[in-house]
């Protein structure tokens, strides 16, 4: 992977910059900037460096061109982050934005419009690619988060820019994820949660590989009791997952990882806030009830591995933390990894709203960016905006 070092003179060039700019809008206005300053150091690099920037990044799932997608609070808030001269573009491509481009100086910033406003963009449409390529004389990736798609402006056009390299971010991502699982400092403590077994079957495995413990919770750990013969009430859980649960129990004997599972629960009749909570100690759900948090015995287990440990990586919430009754146990695995003496790396867009909730975000070793794009990192997958920087 190129990186920013490998990239030669960059005075007066054009840098088509991939970043991640999609982030939480209200009322036109962004909501949460963290993304956009993720990129600040790539983009002052680049500036520094005399270069002019044609940024493109994707804004949610447009069907059409609906105006409350349009990179405007994006390109307003860079400017305010930046004081640079940023420009919104009419448009992604075309000859009106390539005149945009054409006339910029060094320094300067165009932000194109949501590129997801291009049909091609999501089925990596060669004709936008060389659209795209043809604004700039360089292409910098530094959205991590959408470097797992194989689309026009992550792996399309790196393929046809004259020369093109990781960011400071995407190669940080990277760097850091890459040592997690081929040289961690021992013992490495996965702490994976959230909803299905399904979404994290693959990185659970490679963990029973890699790793000293794996700490199970949230709804994800409802599929291992059943596997194992528990009663789970109410709660959540996909009857695909047993299987999947099964296979990694099975697979446990001769793992180097332990498979940690929660031995008492918070419990209600349903999600919500005026819910009356109530710890069972156990796994056995009662009838009616559904398991909405790992209880305190566990908590504090998996805290004590969270404190022992040399690496630790930590990928969905322990319960329902949105809902305060059932917030304690995604708090004391965040407050554990706040603390921990080791290398912290969080993942996930939900164990990094918990760090936020929490306001535990900048006690981490590494916050990652891409959820979806770590996963399959750590999983050992190619991912394709990266393999595109060679």
């Amino acid at each position: 992977m190129r990186t920013l070092g490998d990239l030669g003179d960059l005075e007066g060039k054009r840098v088509l910059l991939r970043v991640d700019f999609n982030v939480p809008l209200e009322q036109g206005r962004v909501t949460d900037d963290s993304r956009i300053r993720a990129a600040l150091p790539t983009i002052a690099e680049l500036r520094k460096r005399g270069a002019a920037l044609v940024v493109v990044s994707h804004l949610g799932r447009p069907q059409d061109h609906e105006p409350e997608l349009s990179m405007r609070p994006a390109a307003d808030r860079l400017a305010e982050l930046t004081g640079a001269d940023v420009t919104l573009a009419p448009g992604v491509v075309g000859e009106e934005v390539e005149a945009y481009a054409a006339n910029l100086n060094p320094g300067d910033v165009l932000v194109l419009e949501n590129v997801r406003y291009e049909p091609g963009e999501t089925s990596n449409d060669p004709e936008l690619a060389a659209g795209l390529a043809r604004l700039a004389d360089v292409y910098v990736n530094d959205a991590f988060g959408a470097a797992h798609r194989a689309h026009a402006s992550t792996e399309g056009v790196a393929r046809l820019a004259g020369d093109r390299a990781a960011g400071l971010l995407l190669e940080r991502e990277v760097t850091t994820l890459t040592q997690l699982m081929e040289d961690p400092a021992r013992p490495l403590v996965a702490v994976l949660g959230g909803a299905k077994v399904s979404d994290k079957i693959a990185v659970i495995e490679r963990f029973q590989a890699v790793a000293d413990a794996i700490l199970i919770g949230g709804a994800m750990c409802f599929p291992f009791f059943v596997a194992q013969g528990h009663s789970v009430g109410s709660s959540l859980g996909a009857a695909d997952d047993v299987e999947l649960a099964k296979r990694a129990l099975a697979a446990a004997s001769e793992a180097r990882a332990s498979i940690e599972l929660p031995m008492d629960l918070v419990v209600a009749d349903r999600l919500a806030a005026e819910a009356e909570p109530r710890t069972i100690d156990g796994v056995d759900v009662p009838d009616g009830l559904m398991g909405l948090d790992i209880g305190p015995r566990t908590a504090q287990a998996y805290a004590r591995a969270i404190a022992g440990a040399g690496t630790v990586f930590w990928n969905g919430p322990m319960g329902a933390f949105e809902v305060e009754p059932f917030a304690a146990g995604t708090r004391a695995v965040a407050e554990a990894v706040a603390e921990a003496a080791g290398t912290t790396v969080v993942g996930g867009g939900d164990s990094v709203a918990a760090l936020q909730h929490f306001g535990l975000a900048d006690r981490v070793t590494h916050l990652s960016t891409g959820g979806g794009a770590s996963l399959e990192l750590l999983e050992g997958k190619q991912l394709p905006g990266v393999e595109a920087l060679a």
